[in-house]
């Protein structure tokens, strides 16, 4: 059954939006007038506008189905939904399996219990195409920003193999343990961000308005001023006239870098020279490595073709050398050689990583090994990132300590020479 979203007003004028399913855009403004609500826009959930527009009253032809147009096409195309969202549905999906309920019935409580109007459009969008008879493979690859190939490519190994819940309760499993990794990333990143901010805000009170005013007392006397005053004082005139002026520039400058990293060679250069850089590359490589080991282990356990594996899986590392390093292994392991041997020539994942590979093969146990392989890395990384902070936080204060004390010595140096004059 078609999803359709609505705009109306209830009893007391307030507007309200929501999504429902219905035959057509008639009998669901019937069901809304039937719930005390008066429908002002009704459209497809998928086809948008274009969908009501079908019939005068919104309706499809009889006996046609409603087409989606190119609009709304691109409008369900660019439907996102949150990580959180995801292993939501997948672990509710996955149980709901396990507990023997349908497929569509499943969906359907998953969509109910969807917060956001957006989710809900897409988990009714999925269950309309499923209840058509499509696989939830091919559904879920109609919303390529809510549902990843990842994602698609597991649950189609696992509709072929049977598997499909213990298939999305990896891909849960999968997606919390990203999200918990963000969080962690991002409140570890809350102080060291927010003292940065603080710091480059008071110099710069200090030096645009502070630092003249009480500098400027000191010229009129007519006495020559020291070195680092009159530089102190340069440098602040400079901010005073042309901060604003820099601050767009910086700004300019950064939306081009962002525009020009578009471009795929330019963005290849970026990524080459990030990885060259000591600590910052290895960060960059750990976590690409720990993601390419998670996806490729979850691949390998729905059963998924070793080499369409290897192609998802690069295709979630994030730099451009690795991932094209990932798509010469694939090439090899295509004429015949090993996984292991095949990512060691690439030269771009760690040697514990490769030897954890190698023993999977040779075990016959890839998946858990990789698996092991991603936790191993995972705690090197954050390992990597705890170490960097616990530096990074007293050398910024340490920084700021020799700007404030270079401001104070600016000042007071006109202070000790008058001393001396008058003595």
């Amino acid at each position: 059954m078609p999803a359709f979203e609505y705009t109306a007003l209830d009893g007391r004028g307030r507007q309200k939006k929501g999504v429902i399913e219905g035959d057509s855009p008639r009998q669901v403004r019937q069901s809304l007038r039937v719930q005390g609500l008066s429908p002002l826009r009704v459209s497809g959930a998928d086809a948008g506008p274009a969908r009501a527009a079908a019939s005068p009253e919104g309706g499809a032809p009889a006996g046609e189905a409603p087409r989606e147009g190119a609009f709304a096409a691109w409008r369900r195309r660019r439907k996102r939904l949150k990580a959180s969202e995801l292993a939501l549905f997948t672990r509710q999906l996955s149980t709901l399996l396990n507990a023997g309920t349908p497929l569509a019935q499943a969906l359907a409580i998953a969509q109910r219990q969807a917060q956001r109007a957006d989710a809900q459009a897409i988990l009714l969008g999925v269950r309309a195409r499923v209840m058509d008879g499509r696989g939830l493979a091919q559904s879920l690859r109609a919303y390529p920003l809510a549902f990843p190939e990842l994602v698609c490519a597991t649950v189609a190994a696992g509709e072929q193999s049977g598997h499909l819940e213990a298939v999305l309760e990896r891909i849960a499993d999968y997606t919390e343990a990203s999200e918990e990794t963000r969080q962690k990333a991002g409140t570890a990143l809350i102080y060291p961000v927010l003292l940065v901010i603080v710091s480059v805000a008071i110099v710069a009170g200090l030096m645009a308005y502070v630092v003249p005013k009480v500098v400027g007392v000191f010229a009129d006397t007519g006495q020559p001023l020291p070195l680092l005053t009159r530089a102190l004082l340069a440098l602040s005139e400079f901010l005073h006239a042309w901060g604003l002026a820099l601050a767009f520039a910086l700004a300019a400058g950064a939306l081009a870098f962002r525009r020009a990293l578009r471009v795929e060679h330019r963005r290849l250069r970026w990524h080459r020279f990030l990885l060259r850089l000591p600590l910052l590359g290895r960060l960059l490589k750990g976590l690409d490595t720990a993601r390419f080991a998670h996806t490729l282990s979850i691949l390998a356990s729905a059963n998924v073709p070793i080499l369409d594996a290897l192609t998802i899986a690069g295709q979630v590392v994030a730099l451009l050398p690795m991932r094209q390093a990932i798509a010469e292994a694939a090439a090899r392991v295509r004429e015949g050689a090993g996984i292991a041997g095949s990512l060691d020539k690439t030269g771009v994942l760690p040697p514990m990583t490769i030897q954890l590979i190698a023993s999977g093969e040779a075990s016959g146990r890839l998946e858990s090994m990789l698996e092991r392989a991603a936790r191993q890395q995972e705690r090197e990384t954050n390992m990597l990132i705890a170490n960097a902070l616990a530096i990074f936080e007293p050398a910024l204060i340490l920084v700021m300590g020799l700007v404030v004390l270079m401001i104070v010595l600016a000042i007071l140096l006109p202070i000790f020479e008058l001393n001396q004059l008058i003595h």
